[in-house]
């Protein structure tokens, strides 16, 4: 009688953070700030949104943050913030196996985007989903069931994370109720008792959001409060630890 092979399993520590160009809520632009916050978190691989990328004079703040951790990274940008680059960024202590992004732009709004990061955990892949949804009500609608959609695809098999800035604090609007019908979700009150994430120094909406698709167990869910990480952006990062299984 055959015996299934018994699945892998991997703990990865994740992490999904709207650092806001680097800017704290006291007005300054301090990236060594940011890359403090993210030192301290220990993750093994970041979904950074609102980050400004190479220009003709600078290599830009993914850069400096991936030197700064020593991790090595990949840009989506959606526009440009005057001469840079401006999107999402996934920092990653693995090898990246492929990268591709999705323009979730909805009619005449700011153009938004996912970007999917195949990660290689030793023969394994996983796939890692980041996330900027757009500011108004239908926008959102509109951009979480093409997201959904992109999520299902039967060709990209394995587990999934999809994180990110969801920009919707309240499941009734819509965005976040289709989203938990189609995936799953984590809920962050079993593991929270404050788990609102903006603005960072006193935060009193939660639009800061995991999901995931495939075997995996939510080990532990973290959101860091110092004084730093409460002051180094308008966003707190979000922080979970997953037991990932694989086939």
């Amino acid at each position: 009688m055959a015996v299934d092979a018994p699945k892998r399993t991997r703990t990865v520590r994740v992490c999904t953070y709207n650092i806001h160009r680097g800017r704290g809520l006291d007005g300054r632009t301090r990236l060594e700030r940011t890359a403090g916050v993210l030192a301290g978190i220990d993750a093994d691989i970041i979904a950074l949104q609102e980050v400004i990328g190479a220009s003709p004079l600078k290599a830009g703040q993914a850069a400096e943050l991936g030197a700064a951790l020593g991790m090595g990274w990949v840009m989506a940008p959606t526009r440009h913030l005057r001469t840079a680059l401006f999107g999402n960024v996934v920092l990653t202590r693995f090898p990246v196996r492929h990268h591709v992004q999705y323009d979730l732009t909805w009619k005449t709004c700011e153009h938004r985007g996912v970007q999917r990061v195949d990660v290689a955990l030793e023969d394994d892949t996983l796939h890692f989903y980041n996330v900027h949804l757009g500011t108004s009500l239908l926008e959102r609608r509109n951009q979480a069931a093409r997201l959904a959609t992109l999520v299902h695809d039967r060709r990209v098999t394995g587990p999934k994370i999809i994180l990110g800035d969801f920009n919707e604090w309240a499941r009734h609007l819509g965005a976040t109720d289709l989203l938990a019908e189609r995936l799953q979700s984590i809920d962050i009150s079993k593991h929270l008792s404050r788990r609102r994430t903006y603005p960072g120094f006193f935060p009193i909406l939660h639009l800061d959001h995991i999901y995931y698709e495939g075997e995996v167990e939510v080990l532990k869910v973290t959101l860091p409060k110092d004084r730093m990480a409460k002051m180094a952006s308008d966003h707190l990062p979000l922080v979970a630890d997953l037991k990932i299984g694989f086939d």
